[in-house]
Protein backbone atom coordinates (compact mmCIF):
# COMPACT_ATOMS: atom_id res chain seq x y z
CA UNK A 1 0.00 0.00 0.00
CA UNK A 2 1.49 3.54 -0.74
CA UNK A 3 -1.10 5.99 1.03
CA UNK A 4 -2.90 5.17 4.22
CA UNK A 5 -4.63 8.00 5.47
CA UNK A 6 -5.12 7.65 9.49
CA UNK A 7 -7.85 9.93 11.19
CA UNK A 8 -6.96 10.98 14.76
CA UNK A 9 -10.16 11.18 16.60
CA UNK A 10 -10.76 11.29 20.48
CA UNK A 11 -13.49 12.44 22.40
CA UNK A 12 -11.50 13.74 25.29
CA UNK A 13 -11.80 17.43 24.09
CA UNK A 14 -11.22 19.65 27.15
CA UNK A 15 -12.91 22.82 25.54
CA UNK A 16 -15.78 20.76 23.29
CA UNK A 17 -16.19 17.60 24.90
CA UNK A 18 -16.90 14.76 22.28
CA UNK A 19 -16.83 17.29 19.48
CA UNK A 20 -16.37 14.62 16.71
CA UNK A 21 -19.64 13.16 17.47
CA UNK A 22 -21.75 16.47 17.14
CA UNK A 23 -24.33 16.40 14.83
CA UNK A 24 -23.53 18.62 11.40
CA UNK A 25 -26.99 17.88 9.09
CA UNK A 26 -27.66 14.22 10.24
CA UNK A 27 -24.19 13.17 10.50
CA UNK A 28 -21.30 13.02 13.07
CA UNK A 29 -17.96 15.28 12.59
CA UNK A 30 -15.74 12.63 12.41
CA UNK A 31 -18.57 10.61 9.56
CA UNK A 32 -17.91 13.67 7.35
CA UNK A 33 -14.28 14.08 7.84
CA UNK A 34 -14.24 10.30 7.02
CA UNK A 35 -16.13 10.69 3.85
CA UNK A 36 -14.27 13.95 2.79
CA UNK A 37 -10.80 11.92 2.80
CA UNK A 38 -11.94 8.71 0.87
CA UNK A 39 -12.74 11.46 -1.92
CA UNK A 40 -9.46 11.47 -2.22
CA UNK A 41 -8.06 9.93 -5.43
CA UNK A 42 -4.89 8.33 -4.10
CA UNK A 43 -5.81 7.53 -0.86
CA UNK A 44 -6.34 3.92 -0.47
CA UNK A 45 -7.43 3.15 3.31
CA UNK A 46 -8.52 5.27 5.60
CA UNK A 47 -8.31 4.23 9.24
CA UNK A 48 -9.24 5.79 12.97
CA UNK A 49 -6.68 5.91 15.56
CA UNK A 50 -8.34 6.66 19.02
CA UNK A 51 -7.44 5.75 22.63
CA UNK A 52 -8.37 2.99 24.80
CA UNK A 53 -10.25 4.94 26.94
CA UNK A 54 -13.87 4.12 28.23
CA UNK A 55 -14.95 7.38 26.57
CA UNK A 56 -14.16 6.49 22.94
CA UNK A 57 -15.63 2.99 23.23
CA UNK A 58 -18.68 5.04 21.25
CA UNK A 59 -15.91 6.17 18.73
CA UNK A 60 -14.84 2.55 17.93
CA UNK A 61 -18.48 1.29 17.16
CA UNK A 62 -18.82 3.87 14.69
CA UNK A 63 -16.47 3.53 12.61
CA UNK A 64 -16.16 -0.34 12.53
CA UNK A 65 -19.56 -0.02 11.74
CA UNK A 66 -18.64 2.00 8.84
CA UNK A 67 -16.69 -1.08 7.93
CA UNK A 68 -13.31 0.64 8.26
CA UNK A 69 -10.07 -0.21 10.25
CA UNK A 70 -10.29 0.91 13.99
CA UNK A 71 -6.75 1.37 15.93
CA UNK A 72 -7.27 2.05 19.90
CA UNK A 73 -4.02 2.70 21.83
CA UNK A 74 -2.40 5.32 24.24
CA UNK A 75 -4.11 8.51 24.96
CA UNK A 76 -0.95 10.31 25.77
CA UNK A 77 1.72 8.83 23.47
CA UNK A 78 -0.49 9.46 20.46
CA UNK A 79 3.11 9.05 18.24
CA UNK A 80 3.21 4.94 19.49
CA UNK A 81 -0.80 4.89 18.75
CA UNK A 82 -0.24 5.98 15.44
CA UNK A 83 3.58 4.11 14.99
CA UNK A 84 1.39 1.08 16.44
CA UNK A 85 -1.53 1.49 14.31
CA UNK A 86 0.40 1.88 10.96
CA UNK A 87 3.04 -1.29 11.66
CA UNK A 88 -0.15 -3.64 10.91
CA UNK A 89 -0.23 -1.94 7.53
CA UNK A 90 3.27 -0.64 6.79
CA UNK A 91 2.35 1.61 3.78
CA UNK A 92 4.79 3.50 2.41
CA UNK A 93 3.14 6.95 3.26
CA UNK A 94 0.91 7.63 6.63
CA UNK A 95 -1.28 10.92 6.06
CA UNK A 96 -1.68 11.79 9.09
CA UNK A 97 -5.53 13.96 9.51
CA UNK A 98 -7.14 15.32 12.79
CA UNK A 99 -10.96 14.50 13.06
CA UNK A 100 -11.81 18.37 14.09
CA UNK A 101 -11.27 19.07 10.50
CA UNK A 102 -14.67 18.07 8.73
CA UNK A 103 -14.53 20.99 6.14
CA UNK A 104 -10.87 18.79 4.84
CA UNK A 105 -10.55 19.14 1.21
CA UNK A 106 -9.48 16.10 -0.39
CA UNK A 107 -8.92 17.94 -3.66
CA UNK A 108 -6.08 19.56 -1.55
CA UNK A 109 -4.61 16.12 -0.31
CA UNK A 110 -4.34 14.84 -3.89
CA UNK A 111 -2.81 18.09 -5.07
CA UNK A 112 0.29 17.82 -2.42
CA UNK A 113 0.62 14.28 -3.39
CA UNK A 114 0.88 15.21 -6.80
CA UNK A 115 3.16 17.71 -5.76
CA UNK A 116 5.27 15.42 -3.40
CA UNK A 117 8.97 14.49 -4.60
CA UNK A 118 10.37 11.25 -4.62
CA UNK A 119 13.02 11.77 -2.06
CA UNK A 120 10.70 13.90 0.34
CA UNK A 121 10.48 12.00 4.06
CA UNK A 122 7.98 14.23 5.30
CA UNK A 123 5.47 16.54 3.53
CA UNK A 124 3.45 19.85 5.45
CA UNK A 125 1.86 23.05 5.13
CA UNK A 126 5.16 24.05 7.20
CA UNK A 127 4.56 27.98 6.18
CA UNK A 128 0.54 27.43 7.66
CA UNK A 129 -0.71 29.20 4.09
CA UNK A 130 -3.47 26.48 4.92
CA UNK A 131 -6.64 27.64 6.55
CA UNK A 132 -6.74 25.96 10.37
CA UNK A 133 -9.09 22.82 9.90
CA UNK A 134 -7.52 21.74 6.06
CA UNK A 135 -4.13 20.67 7.82
CA UNK A 136 -2.64 17.27 6.11
CA UNK A 137 0.74 15.75 6.94
CA UNK A 138 2.30 12.94 4.77
CA UNK A 139 5.63 11.13 6.45
CA UNK A 140 7.57 8.28 4.96
CA UNK A 141 6.44 5.19 7.45
CA UNK A 142 9.83 4.43 7.59
CA UNK A 143 10.66 8.06 8.89
CA UNK A 144 7.69 7.61 11.41
CA UNK A 145 9.12 4.29 12.65
CA UNK A 146 12.34 6.25 13.14
CA UNK A 147 10.86 9.17 14.74
CA UNK A 148 8.92 6.89 17.31
CA UNK A 149 12.18 5.08 18.35
CA UNK A 150 13.74 8.16 18.72
CA UNK A 151 11.66 11.04 20.29
CA UNK A 152 12.06 12.10 23.68
CA UNK A 153 9.75 15.17 24.73
CA UNK A 154 6.29 14.46 25.73
CA UNK A 155 5.39 17.27 23.06
CA UNK A 156 6.97 14.81 20.18
CA UNK A 157 5.53 12.18 21.64
CA UNK A 158 2.17 13.79 21.65
CA UNK A 159 2.02 16.15 18.10
CA UNK A 160 3.25 12.91 16.26
CA UNK A 161 5.49 14.95 13.58
CA UNK A 162 7.09 17.31 16.26
CA UNK A 163 10.52 15.02 16.30
CA UNK A 164 10.79 16.00 13.04
CA UNK A 165 10.37 19.53 12.95
CA UNK A 166 13.09 19.79 15.68
CA UNK A 167 15.17 17.87 13.75
CA UNK A 168 15.21 19.08 9.95
CA UNK A 169 18.27 18.59 9.54
CA UNK A 170 17.73 14.79 9.26
CA UNK A 171 15.41 14.62 7.27
CA UNK A 172 14.15 15.85 4.01
CA UNK A 173 11.65 18.30 4.22
CA UNK A 174 8.88 19.69 1.79
CA UNK A 175 6.30 22.53 2.56
CA UNK A 176 2.85 22.38 0.80
CA UNK A 177 1.75 25.90 -0.09
CA UNK A 178 -1.94 27.00 -0.32
CA UNK A 179 -3.10 26.52 -4.16
CA UNK A 180 -5.11 29.17 -2.81
CA UNK A 181 -3.54 32.27 -2.30
CA UNK A 182 -2.41 32.20 1.95
CA UNK A 183 -5.48 31.33 4.29
CA UNK A 184 -3.57 31.88 7.47
CA UNK A 185 -6.16 33.74 8.93
CA UNK A 186 -8.86 31.38 8.09
CA UNK A 187 -10.26 29.31 11.08
CA UNK A 188 -12.52 26.64 9.40
CA UNK A 189 -11.41 23.56 12.79
CA UNK A 190 -13.27 22.77 16.06
CA UNK A 191 -12.12 23.40 19.35
CA UNK A 192 -14.39 25.67 20.85
CA UNK A 193 -18.25 26.24 20.82
CA UNK A 194 -18.08 28.96 18.25
CA UNK A 195 -16.06 27.14 15.89
CA UNK A 196 -18.94 24.30 15.90
CA UNK A 197 -21.24 27.02 15.08
CA UNK A 198 -19.41 28.56 12.37
CA UNK A 199 -18.90 24.86 10.62
CA UNK A 200 -22.69 24.23 11.40
CA UNK A 201 -23.28 27.50 9.56
CA UNK A 202 -21.74 26.42 6.76
CA UNK A 203 -23.15 22.76 6.25
CA UNK A 204 -26.17 24.31 6.77
CA UNK A 205 -25.88 26.30 3.81
CA UNK A 206 -24.45 23.98 1.30
CA UNK A 207 -26.87 21.22 2.53
CA UNK A 208 -29.79 24.15 1.32
CA UNK A 209 -27.71 23.95 -1.63
CA UNK A 210 -27.36 20.55 -2.77
CA UNK A 211 -23.83 20.67 -2.74
CA UNK A 212 -22.69 17.87 -0.30
CA UNK A 213 -19.13 17.61 -1.75
CA UNK A 214 -18.31 21.84 -1.26
CA UNK A 215 -14.54 22.71 -1.53
CA UNK A 216 -12.42 25.15 -0.21
CA UNK A 217 -12.97 27.20 -2.78
CA UNK A 218 -16.69 27.16 -2.10
CA UNK A 219 -15.92 28.09 1.29
CA UNK A 220 -14.00 30.69 0.82
CA UNK A 221 -16.73 32.22 -1.71
CA UNK A 222 -19.25 32.16 0.60
CA UNK A 223 -17.41 33.69 3.45
CA UNK A 224 -17.00 36.90 1.26
CA UNK A 225 -20.37 36.92 0.45
CA UNK A 226 -21.55 36.74 4.16
CA UNK A 227 -18.77 38.00 6.21
CA UNK A 228 -20.79 37.62 9.51
CA UNK A 229 -20.38 33.84 9.40
CA UNK A 230 -16.64 34.25 9.75
CA UNK A 231 -16.96 36.62 12.96
CA UNK A 232 -18.59 33.59 14.65
CA UNK A 233 -15.02 32.08 15.71
CA UNK A 234 -12.58 35.03 14.98
CA UNK A 235 -10.21 35.60 17.55
CA UNK A 236 -9.27 32.22 19.00
CA UNK A 237 -5.31 31.22 19.05
CA UNK A 238 -4.26 28.95 16.09
CA UNK A 239 -2.19 25.62 17.08
CA UNK A 240 -3.52 26.65 21.25
CA UNK A 241 -3.08 22.83 22.26
CA UNK A 242 0.54 22.92 21.08
CA UNK A 243 1.30 25.88 22.93
CA UNK A 244 0.62 24.39 26.04
CA UNK A 245 2.18 21.28 25.36
CA UNK A 246 5.49 22.84 24.63
CA UNK A 247 5.15 25.35 27.78
CA UNK A 248 4.96 22.19 30.11
CA UNK A 249 7.29 19.69 27.62
CA UNK A 250 9.68 17.00 29.32
CA UNK A 251 11.37 14.30 28.94
CA UNK A 252 9.26 10.96 29.05
CA UNK A 253 10.21 7.12 28.57
CA UNK A 254 9.97 6.20 25.42
CA UNK A 255 8.47 2.29 24.39
CA UNK A 256 10.16 -0.10 23.76
CA UNK A 257 11.91 -1.06 20.35
CA UNK A 258 10.69 -4.23 18.82
CA UNK A 259 12.26 -7.54 19.22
Amino acid sequence: MKFLAMIQARCGSSRLPSKVLKDLCGRTVLEHVIQRVKRSRYVEEVMVVTTLNQEDIPLVHLVSGMGLRVFAGSSQDVLDRYYQAAKLIQPEYVIRITADCPVFDAALLDDAIEKLKSETDYMAALSETLADGLDLEIVRFSVLKQVWKEAQLASEREHVTMYIKNNKEQFRIQDYSSPLGNLHKERWTIDEPEDYQFIKAIYEHFQEMGKEDFTSSDILNYLSEHPEIRKINEGFIRNEGLLISLKNDKIVKRPMEEL
